[in-house]
């Protein structure tokens, strides 16, 4: 991959430009364990966040259910 074609994957990912920056200099330096280290914190945090809007996720779509009981019950 390129610098251009690696940039343009880290911002698809989210990362900021300086943090993208970083990595591709360690990556030119050829530094490639710390640069593997700041993708695989990325990595992590985007995880985080995805576990937390998945519970998120979660009680809503429970009190969907329970509401959807609650009218069902009503008319019947």
């Amino acid at each position: 991959m390129n610098n251009d074609d690696i940039l343009q994957n880290l911002k698809d990912a989210g990362c900021d430009l300086k943090i993208a920056g970083n990595i591709i200099s360690l990556i030119k330096t050829g530094d490639k364990a710390p640069a593997l280290n700041l993708i695989a914190k990325h990595r992590k945090q985007l995880l985080e966040s995805l576990y937390e809007n998945q519970k998120k996720i979660d009680c809503l779509d429970f009190l969907i259910f329970n509401l959807k009981q609650e009218t069902n019950f009503i008319k019947n």
